[in-house]
């Protein structure tokens, strides 16, 4: 039963896909036939023309779908418990001291192997 009804909305939004298609169409093509223009004029006509692309498509079942995930990951966002200043500070220190020692092993690890292999060819 609601596959039926999934169905039926897709073939309700089908028109807006093409609207939405065609607005894109219209902006970058308007954008090329009307490059005598000023660019100010031409980015606000593509600008208008996105917008109302994407407010065509948000109306459809996909666009949503994309609104809740959106509304979703906002409220997730808000759940996480972010770290304070010093726990930052402290994890970077960490970080960069971890990457210091290995930087001079590798290096180290170069420079002997280097040396191996001057001896050994000569």
């Amino acid at each position: 039963m609601k596959h039926n009804v999934e169905v039926q909305e897709s073939r309700h939004d089908i028109p807006k896909w093409v609207v939405v298609v065609a607005l894109l169409a219209v902006a970058v093509a308007g954008n090329a036939w009307f490059a005598d223009q000023p660019l100010l004029y031409r980015v606000l006509g593509v600008v208008i023309l996105c917008v109302a692309a994407a407010a065509i498509a948000l109306t459809t079942a996909k666009g949503q779908a994309l609104m809740e995930l959106a509304r979703g990951s906002k409220r997730e966002i808000q759940r996480v418990v972010w770290p304070t200043r010093q726990e930052t500070i402290q994890t970077t220190l960490i970080v960069l001291a971890a990457v210091l020692v290995v930087g001079l092993l590798l290096w180290l690890i170069d420079t002997v192997l280097g040396w191996a292999m001057s001896g050994i060819i000569g």
